[in-house]
């Protein structure tokens, strides 16, 4: 056989990598909405860490060889599927909608027989379909054996409230639940002791710590993100569907002093630098991210001084969840100064706010909501009434589902939907 010398350097790679001719070929294929059979534009798919979109036909295309395409999209879940490396049209990927409606679970939760099980009922019995599961809690503690070798050096490995991580995520991926990862990521006591030189200071030049007597990583020091990076990478591994970053923020402190110039500009560029970067790490996991925001974000146009401005963080997360707690709009909103005796209208206007002025989908937002007593007016308890007037309210809107935060973990079947009524996917 004689080979044309045009082809000669190409046949030369392939077989400098042991690969099969064939492997050279594009493989092409669409994204389908599981449910109506639909193509699904805009759709994320996923080859060796390369990330392309697809077109309003729902169809994509990679080329050269591939092992596993997977593939997700904002209102659905994740698909993955083995391809022959000789295959030139893959079969479809379908991906089934699901609107996440989550209980959080700290590091204790997850780790505590009664309060997880608790949950788990609750899920069993009515429209609850997702957790929201610390991976990297409030105190900067991580509640598994985790393998970044980072957490162990701080002090983060302090506390052990699950022993073997992936054999719980099976065991709630067997339930059917979809699993989101939260990782407190600014906010990190162990860190910022461990390493100074990274945290917020003073005006005096000590280590700042907020009302809770703890230290914050400076988010302007880039070195520093490493380690949630690595960490939100370890729980991407472990087969989390979305990674929620939270405290992902400098803090709302006239005493906190910064690395940067204490801009506008400089604070925006830090806070959606690390979701870029974080978005850019996780793209080889096919997983969701998602940041947690203040409700007051959806409100104002600057970014609250705190690095969180609405469009800018947009640009880098599938999801962001404002924490649209009555109890935390102190000042109220337009309209309505106490925000507890108005839960419904504090969730809608605030969803509707942010849909109309940044112009996305109302997918784009999942909002965390008030299941805890009011802390800041008239003390009183969020009964079923106000869960379900906050939850009526985000459904107006069509938000990609929400969550329901209490911080004891101590959550009832009061305000939700049974099994059995319409609402649970």
């Amino acid at each position: 056989m004689t080979i044309h010398r045009r082809f000669l350097p190409h046949l030369l790679i392939l077989i400098a990598l042991n690969l099969p001719a064939a492997a050279a070929l594009a493989l092409d294929g669409v994204v389908l909405d599981a449910t109506s059979k639909q193509p699904l534009a805009g759709a994320l798919v996923t080859v060796d860490g390369k990330v392309v979109v697809t077109d309003k036909n729902g169809r994509y295309s990679f080329p050269g060889f591939v092992g596993t395409v997977a593939a997700r999209a904002i209102g659905y879940g994740r698909s993955e599927l083995k391809v022959a490396a000789n295959t030139a049209e893959a079969p479809p990927l379908r991906l089934t909608p699901i609107r996440p409606k989550a209980l959080y679970l700290s590091i204790f939760g997850i780790g505590d027989h009664q309060l997880r099980e608790a949950a788990l009922d609750i899920l069993d019995g009515t429209e609850i379909n997702a957790l929201v599961i610390d991976v990297k809690g409030d105190r900067g503690w991580i509640p598994y054996p985790s393998k970044v070798s980072t957490a162990d050096s701080i002090g983060a490995r302090r506390t052990t409230t699950v022993r073997d991580m992936p054999a719980m995520l099976a065991t709630l991926k067997e339930r059917g639940i979809y699993l989101i990862a939260r990782i407190v990521v600014f906010k990190d006591d162990p860190l910022a002791t461990a390493h100074p030189e990274w945290a917020v200071k003073t005006a005096q030049g000590s280590l700042f710590r907020d009302r809770e007597g703890l230290a914050w990583i400076d988010a302007s020091h880039t070195a520093a993100w490493t380690y949630a990076l690595d960490i939100a990478a370890e729980a991407a591994g472990l087969g989390f569907d979305e990674i929620q970053f939270d405290y992902i923020r400098f803090p709302d402190s006239a005493d906190a002093r910064f690395s940067a110039a204490d801009t506008e500009q400089k604070r925006v560029e830090a806070i959606t630098g690390f979701l870029a970067a974080a978005k850019k790490r996780l793209a080889p996991y096919n997983v969701f991210v998602a940041a947690d925001i203040f409700g007051y974000v959806a409100w104002n146009t600057n970014d609250t001084a705190i690095g969180q401005q609405l469009e800018s963080l947009l640009e880098e997360a599938d999801y962001l969840s404002p924490m649209l707690y009555p109890s935390g709009f102190h000042l109220g909103i337009p309209g309505y100064t106490n925000a507890v005796k108005h839960p419904y209208e504090i969730v809608n206007l605030t969803l509707q706010h942010a849909v109309s002025r940044s112009g996305v989908s109302p997918l784009r937002f999942r909002p965390w909501l008030q299941a805890f007593r009011d802390y800041a007016f008239d003390h009183k308890d969020f009964t079923g009434v106000e869960i379900k007037q906050q939850i009526d309210a985000a459904e107006k809107i069509g938000s990609d589902g929400w969550m329901l935060w209490n911080p004891r973990n101590n959550y009832s079947k009061e305000g939700l939907k049974k099994n059995d009524e319409p609402g649970k996917q």
